[in-house]
Order: structure tokens, then C-alpha cells, then sequence
């Protein structure tokens, strides 16, 4: 009986709770290992619920190195699958109120959203998440710049260079064709037309600026092959050009050349079609042939090739006017009439013209003397005399005085252009007949071919 208090005392002492035993149940309090070890059992078993992470997975520990990777303590690391990434703690950990500490949740990773491109666009697989490829286009006209493929990677990111569309291909302009004209009559240039040549551009239709190398259209173009240009430029600055040839011919005959002891003057370039050439002779010449010829359509001279002779004056003539005639656009007249030739005016004047001869052949004069008076009057050109007739009837023609020195100059035409009743130097004379309008024209061809008085 003492034994079986000591018992109880002993189970007491180790804190088991009282219970009753009955007789024959084959109950025992020491044998029952649910109620002694009640309090270490969860250690050993499965406490939170399992761990199972989408899309990634968690690497356990337990604090004992326990079969179960649930037990209380256990210390879980969480990790996602390439192209997710991981929204919560990267660590949880099984609490005592059999949770784990914190949630977790691995979401597939996401580029940021492409940018459009001007002028372009871009299609994706699977928008803009992890592992979706993306293709830039772009709008006719344009080329793409960078990479035409790019995709979204894990460090959410995209692969490739940025794209753009640019605009590379030049804009186009058409130019006529080789334009062909041939000058008008005595003219050398033509005028030519065309239409302007418009520009397109093959990206957005708008160009900049429109530049003309060479003259523009309706222009005069002078004889010869002229390249025109035209160049059009985008807002790009691409650039396109077109070129083309203007060509203008001008017909010509063979070139004429000046008779000996003669001059020539031609309208336009001397040879052209439709140009004029005049001919005239120097001094002491007279011309013979065709005073003038033009060129033809049919690249020949119209009239006969002139030549220059000796001029032959006729003095048999009956009238002064029919003598007069014979100078006509061919010679100037210096007329010195005096009453006597032992006049000291007349005397005079003959001494200055002597050596002043060549001066008077370079502008074209012819000395004519009237001497005396009537009915004992005679005129002298040169070495020909006049019949005293004839020196009467000029001398009442030009209305020159008998009786008193006179010098009557006369032009080519047959003007009286000045009358001196005294001597005149041959510098006046000179300085007065080079001021005549033929006189100058004269001059010119003079001086072209060197003609001049020592």
C-alpha cells in the first residue's frame, strides 16, 4: 500500500496531470507517450501549410534538418524563373500560428512600352512581357533605321538598337527632253520654252526648295549647247535632279571678206542668216558688183561679189547734176572756186592741201577746182578738166560766188554742210568732215584693218 503513494507522489513530481486508473483497463499513464510528449510531437511534423510558388520555387530549411520542410521554424528562400521576377520577401518563415510570414508572387517581367516611331509603327508577339519580339515598320518613302527586330528581355530591357524611320530616298523630278531651235532671220539667239518640271517626293509629298542651274524658261539663248538643271530637295534634305540640253544652231553662210582697197560691214555675226554686208571702197575707188549682199536661207549670198576699181570720172557730162551724181555715197567734194589763179586765198589754200593728200584720200574727198570767170572759167578735178560750161552751170547750181575766193564742202549725199570765204587748215577741215555720220562708221573699219596717214 506504501509503494503505490510513492508512485503517485513520482508522477506528481514530473508534473503529470491526476488521472484515474481503473481497474482492468489496461490504462497506464507512464505507457501513454501522447500525453507525455504532446508538447515536443509538433516539432517533428508538418506545421505550415506546403510552400508552392508559381512560376519560381523555394529553397527550405529546417531548423533540426527534419524530414519536413513545414515544420515550425522552417526558413524557406524564394526564388522566381527567369523572366519573373518576385513581388514580396525573398525569405519566409513558418510562425507558430502555423502561417508563414509573408506572401510572395512572381510575375512575369515587363518591358517598358515601345515608343512609336514618326513615320512607322511596330507589331509584337505578346505586347511588351518577357521574352516577346517586336517588329518596326515603316511607312512607304521611309527606311528603318536600327534594329527591325527587338526583344523584351530579363533585365527588362529591349535587345537592339532604338529604331526610326528616315526619310533616305531622294525625292524625283523628270526633265524634258534635249530641246533643238534654230535662230530666226539676222538674229543670234532663239528663244525657247518649256514647262517647268515638277518634283516628287516619295515619303510625305513635300519638297523645299527648287533650284534652276542656267537661264529659265523663255530665255534667249545664244548659239550653241546649254545645260539646264533643276534640283529638288525634301525636308530631309534628300535631293533629286534632272538635267537637259538646250541647243540652238544658227545657219551661216561662208564669210565674206572685204574687196581689195575696200571695206566691209555686216549686221549680227557677219555670216548669219539673214545678216547684211556693205561695201565700200577707200579713196580714189569706186565699187563695182553688188554694194550690199545678204545671207540666205539657203546658206548662199544674195547678189554679185563686189570689187573695188580705180573711180572713173566722167567729165563729158551735160548737166552739173549728172556730175554730182557720180559722187553720190561714194565721195565727199571740197570745191574751191576763186576768180583768178593768181588769188592769194587760192594760192594758199592749194599749199596746206598738198601735203594734207593722204588725209583727204583716208575721208573720202575729191578736190574740185572752179578758176576764172566766165566766159574765160574752167574747173579741174585732178588732172581732167571741165568743159567751162560745165564749171558755169556748177557754180550756179551750188550758188557760189564768181567774183570771190569761196570753198563749199559737200557730203556724200550731196549736202552742203559748210562754206568758208577764206582758206581753211587741214585740221579744220579734218576735225569738220570726221564729225559727218558716215564718217564714223568709217573710222572704225579704218582703224580695223590698220588704215592710217603716216
Amino acid at each position: 500500500m506504501g509503494s503505490c503513494w510513492l508512485r503517485l507522489a513520482a508522477l506528481l513530481a514530473l508534473g503529470a496531470r491526476p488521472s484515474l486508473e481503473y481497474q482492468g483497463s489496461g490504462y497506464s499513464p507512464l505507457e501513454d507517450d501522447e500525453d507525455v510528449y504532446a508538447r515536443n510531437r509538433y516539432k517533428e511534423t508538418p506545421w505550415c501549410s506546403p510552400i508552392k510558388v508559381k512560376h519560381g520555387y523555394a529553397n527550405c530549411r529546417t531548423p533540426q534538418g527534419e524530414y519536413y520542410k513545414n515544420v515550425l521554424g522552417t526558413r524557406c528562400d524564394i526564388r522566381c524563373q527567369k523572366g519573373y521576377e518576385l513581388h514580396g520577401p525573398h525569405q519566409l518563415i513558418c510562425q507558430s500560428s502555423k502561417r508563414w510570414s509573408g506572401k510572395v508572387l512572381c510575375k512575369q517581367k515587363r518591358c517598358p512600352t515601345l515608343s512609336m516611331p514618326t513615320n512607322g509603327g511596330f507589331k509584337c508577339l505578346d505586347g511588351a512581357y518577357f521574352g516577346s519580339r517586336c517588329e518596326y515598320y515603316c511607312s512607304p518613302g521611309y527606311q528603318l533605321k536600327g534594329d527591325r527586330i527587338v526583344t523584351c528581355m530579363d533585365n527588362k530591357a529591349w535587345s537592339g538598337r532604338p529604331a526610326s524611320c528616315v526619310d533616305t530616298e531622294p525625292p524625283r523630278i523628270q526633265c524634258p527632253s534635249v530641246k533643238e531651235k534654230t535662230a530666226e532671220p539676222n538674229k543670234l539667239t532663239a528663244r525657247v520654252f518649256w514647262d517647268t518640271p515638277e518634283g516628287r517626293d516619295t515619303a510625305d509629298g513635300i519638297l523645299t526648295d527648287v533650284i534652276l542651274k542656267g537661264l529659265p524658261p523663255g530665255s534667249h539663248f545664244p548659239e550653241g549647247d546649254h545645260k539646264i538643271q533643276y534640283t529638288v530637295y525634301d525636308r530631309a534634305e534628300n535631293k533629286g535632279t534632272c538635267k537637259f540640253l538646250v541647243k540652238v544652231r544658227v545657219r551661216r553662210c561662208v564669210k565674206l571678206n572685204a574687196p581689195d582697197n575696200g571695206y566691209i560691214k555686216c549686221s549680227g555675226d557677219g555670216n548669219n542668216y539673214g545678216a547684211t554686208c556693205e561695201f565700200s571702197c577707200v579713196g580714189g575707188y569706186e565699187l563695182q558688183g553688188s554694194p550690199a549682199r545678204v545671207c540666205q536661207y539657203n546658206l548662199g549670198w544674195s547678189g554679185v561679189e563686189p570689187t573695188c576699181v580705180p573711180m572713173n570720172i566722167n567729165v563729158n557730162v551735160r548737166t552739173a547734176a549728172a556730175l554730182l551724181d557720180q559722187f553720190y555715197e561714194k565721195r565727199r567734194l571740197l570745191i574751191i572756186s576763186t576768180p583768178t589763179a593768181a588769188n592769194f586765198f587760192y594760192r594758199m589754200q592749194l599749199g596746206m592741201l598738198q601735203p594734207a593728200q593722204c588725209g583727204l584720200d583716208l575721208r573720202h574727198v575729191t578736190v574740185v577746182e572752179l578758176v576764172g570767170v566766165f566766159p574765160a572759167q574752167i574747173g579741174r578735178i585732178g588732172v581732167k578738166l571741165l568743159p567751162p560750161s560745165l564749171a558755169l552751170q556748177l557754180r550756179l547750181l551750188l550758188r557760189i560766188p564768181h567774183y570771190n575766193f569761196n570753198i563749199v564742202v559737200m557730203d556724200k549725199h550731196g549736202m552742203d554742210k559748210e562754206r568758208y570765204p577764206f582758206p581753211a587748215t587741214p585740221a579744220e577741215l579734218f576735225a569738220l568732215i570726221d564729225k559727218f555720220p558716215l564718217r564714223k562708221d568709217e573710222m572704225k573699219l579704218q582703224a580695223e584693218i590698220g588704215q592710217s596717214c603716216p
